[in-house]
């Protein structure tokens, strides 16, 4: 017996030296693939200070995002998930205080190079701000889909008229809530006495009675919102679109599917909505961070397919990359790219020609000007993503 146990004991010994043997433990052994694929490569290069910290600046781009439980940051995130290329291509997402402030952070901030903002910013800062040359400096790399203003109050709240001289959040300052609530409620006339809590905070006073209403402007649905049970006492308080936000802002709707707890079923409440942009800072050419963002831009528009797939935030699939944004002007680099687009999208292939072919037979539309062809190719290519997702659904 005794000598069985101690032969158990050297087989045991014998199998913990070579599994320590086998992860290198001594100093000899090749590393387990697990422990080598941890370890990025630039961090096994050595050098110099000044080389290390050439080579990790080279092709680094930031990207301001938003506040982390927004919508913005999954955008500013995922596109680091998509294009980050180790050492050709390095996306870093930023947290933020919101998309009003990420504009400021594009003007000012060391670092970043790309903001994700909204389209009302920008008429804030011209006209507010008087911030000197600014079309020359912010211009626009493509269009987000659009965020929709929720207006959350008690159910005895029938109207925003009847908000009038109550206490009603608008989230913290330099979100998107803090400048599109301020501007739709200067809009409508009404004023109220602004609080700028953060959101669970503003959630738990909303319950308390201690302020009247919360707005957030997020792209739906919102999670928190959504778990909202009927027995909460809460609602959406709508909010009707009219000629007074015709320029940068247009109607949105928040349907029962998406909040059953908040939305009678089978109804829905009107509300504006905001599109948010995916801004850059207009580098001059000859500017080691304008080629930086420009392999970023090449890179989204190369990848573009990616973003159109599980598990990327569904909202990716209501960009339309011609759509333009009203005041703003699309960066070269951006336009060049969607210009190749368009020549890869009519090309004489099979595929391409009678994927347009088709599409033509359904349109009668004139094309002779040249906002009609680019309304027909914005049109065209919404057509052709649908009928990729309808191909995939096949499959």
């Amino acid at each position: 017996m005794r000598a069985k146990a101690v032969r158990g004991v050297i087989c045991l010994a014998i199998s913990v030296v070579m599994g320590m043997i086998g992860l290198g433990v001594f100093g000899f052994g090749a590393p387990t693939r697990a422990l080598s694929q941890v370890i990025p490569r630039s961090l096994e290069e050595g050098g110099s200070d000044d080389a290390l910290r050439t080579r990790k600046n080279m092709w680094t781009v930031g990207v301001a995002g938003g506040l982390m439980s927004g919508t913005n940051m999954t955008f500013a995130d995922e596109m680091a998930q998509v294009l980050d290329d180790g050492d050709n291509l390095r996306v870093i997402p930023m947290v933020t205080y919101g998309a009003a402030s990420n504009l400021d952070d594009l003007l000012y901030l060391r670092g970043v190079d790309i903001a994700v903002t909204q389209s009302d910013v920008f008429e804030y800062f011209r006209t507010q701000r008087k911030t000197a040359n600014l079309e020359g400096r912010i211009h626009y790399i493509l269009r987000l889909p659009i965020s929709e203003m929720h207006l959350l109050a008690k159910t005895d709240i029938k109207s925003v008229e009847d908000l009038r001289g109550k206490k009603v959040n608008f989230g913290p300052a330099g979100s998107a809530s803090s400048l599109t609530g301020s501007i739709v409620f200067q809009r409508y006339g009404i004023k109220v006495e602004p609080t700028n809590y953060d959101n669970p905070v503003a959630m738990q006073k909303l319950k308390s009675g201690e302020i009247a209403a919360l707005i957030r402007v997020i792209g739906k649905p919102v999670e928190p919102f959504a778990k909202i049970p009927t027995s909460a006492g809460l609602h959406f308080v709508p909010l009707p679109f009219s000629k007074a936000f015709a320029d940068y802002y247009t109607l949105g709707e928040l349907t029962s599917q998406e909040y059953p707890g908040l939305v009678p079923a089978g109804q829905t409440i009107d509300t504006i909505a905001v599109p948010s942009v995916l801004a850059v800072y207009n580098w001059p050419r000859n500017n080691d961070r304008y080629r930086r963002v420009a392999r970023f831009v090449e890179a989204l528009y190369t990848k573009w397919d990616k973003f159109l797939v599980a598990p990327r935030h569904p909202k990716w699939k209501d960009v339309n990359l011609a759509a333009t944004v009203p005041g703003w002007t699309r960066w070269s680099v951006a336009e060049d790219m969607l210009r190749k687009v368009r020549q890869d999208a009519v090309a004489e292939t099979p595929t391409a020609s009678g994927e347009f072919t088709a599409f033509l037979k359904t349109k009668t539309a004139a094309t002779d000007t040249p906002e009609q062809r680019e309304a027909l190719f914005r049109e065209f290519l919404q057509w052709q993503q649908r009928q990729q997702r309808i191909r995939q659904g096949q499959r």
